[in-house]
């Protein structure tokens, strides 16, 4: 993601709210010049709803969009430094940023799309201990909604009619094992759970980092964040919240391992369950089955996935599979880093606030090979 900007600009309007049928809806992406930024920019830009007023980076004025991403200069974009009037803005920036200028864009009656963490999670106390910083709006963290259309649809429609409109849309590896997890959770199957999952470079971001460089990360695999990865608070979050009224809720303690592998983008989350009573692969398939039934962008598969079949596109792949030898689930699941588990997701997210349809711009299928 890009480096934070410089004195938030109060300027943003409200203008259409909700995304009236007649007018498009004024959207403006703050941190463009990201990987995040740029896939949002890419999305948003054929979106048919969405009139992409501006785009913000630190730093810059006037620039032209393809002197940062090439791929993007038919759009005809510019980056700023200011902020324009827009009905939406979708935050693109790191951690401890968009808390400090997110207050006037609500107060000025916008729409918050936050792909950072900042409002991801609902205690305050959470911050300190995984993103090592004092959360100076938790007003405005009880008004948000974590943006996981699969688990909080509802929510993220009702924020249409709030005065506070605020998505903390979630991370890449969250998103991919909270899914594998949720259905797990609400019957109260998950006993002993470890996760492990693989990313793509492009999930670290674009600034420059020795360990991150091909030389580096080409021919390797390379575990990171034993002990203490920061988006183990919104996995055990979520999975906690699914596990509500659960019969046997089971351990709310969850082991997750991710590692960086030499690709672009992707990720697998292979989560490895011991269950809390017996099961089958019939109750299995039946419950994620039943709790995905519907869902426009996740798939049930019966062989395992690859990331490569949904690179590009907002779908997340899931295969599950029980072993009678060992009593183990196995649920494995993939996305796109950038896309289901970022830039998609957000636009999702948006989609829904704004009473638009959930698929909205998002109807890409992946590319291949």
């Amino acid at each position: 993601m890009s480096a934070g900007l410089g004195t938030p600009d109060t300027s943003i309007g409200t203008g259409r709210r909700h995304g009236a049928p007649d007018a498009r809806i004024r959207v403006a992406v703050v941190g463009a010049t990201g990987y995040a930024g740029a896939e949002l920019v890419r999305i948003l830009a054929r979106h048919p709803a969405v009139e992409l007023v501006g785009l913000a980076g630190r730093g810059r004025s006037a620039e032209p969009v393809e002197t940062v991403h090439p791929h993007l200069a038919t759009t005809g974009l510019t980056i700023d430094e200011a902020v324009p009037e827009a009905d939406a803005v979708f935050l693109a920036l790191p951690h401890g940023v968009a808390v400090e200028r997110v207050p006037a864009i609500v107060e000025a009656g916008a729409t918050v799309i936050d792909l950072g963490p900042d409002f991801r999670l609902r205690d305050p106390a959470d911050y300190p201990r995984w993103y090592h910083f004092e959360h100076a709006r938790p007003d405005l963290l009880s008004a948000a909604v974590y943006g996981l259309p699969e688990l909080h649809r509802s929510e993220l429609i009702g924020l249409a009619e709030a005065s506070v409109r605020i998505v903390g849309s979630p991370g890449c590896y969250a998103t991919a094992s909270i899914l594998a997890l949720a259905p797990l959770a609400r019957v109260g199957l998950l006993g002993d759970v470890v996760v492990d999952a693989k990313s793509g470079i492009s999930g670290a971001g674009r600034d420059t980092n020795a360990e991150n460089m091909f030389g580096e990360v080409n021919e390797s695999v390379r575990a990171y964040g034993i002990g203490g990865h920061r988006h183990i608070a919104e996995i055990e979050q979520e999975v906690g919240l699914a596990a509500v009224g659960a019969i046997n809720p089971g351990a709310q303690g969850i082991d997750f391992l991710p590692h960086l592998i030499p690709m672009t983008r992707g990720i697998l989350a292979a989560a490895h369950v011991r269950p809390t009573r017996p099961t089958s692969q019939a109750e299995l398939d039946d419950l994620f089955a039943s709790a995905y039934a519907g869902e426009p962008f996740v798939s049930m598969v019966e062989a395992p996935p690859a990331t490569k079949h949904v690179t590009g596109s907002n779908e997340a792949r899931i295969h599950v599979s029980y072993d009678p030898r060992t009593a183990r689930i196995l649920v494995i699941s993939v996305l796109d880093n950038l896309v289901k588990g970022a830039a998609g997701q957000a636009v999702q997210s948006f989609n829904l606030v704004h009473g638009l349809a959930e698929t909205a711009g998002l109807e890409q299928l992946p590319l291949a090979p």
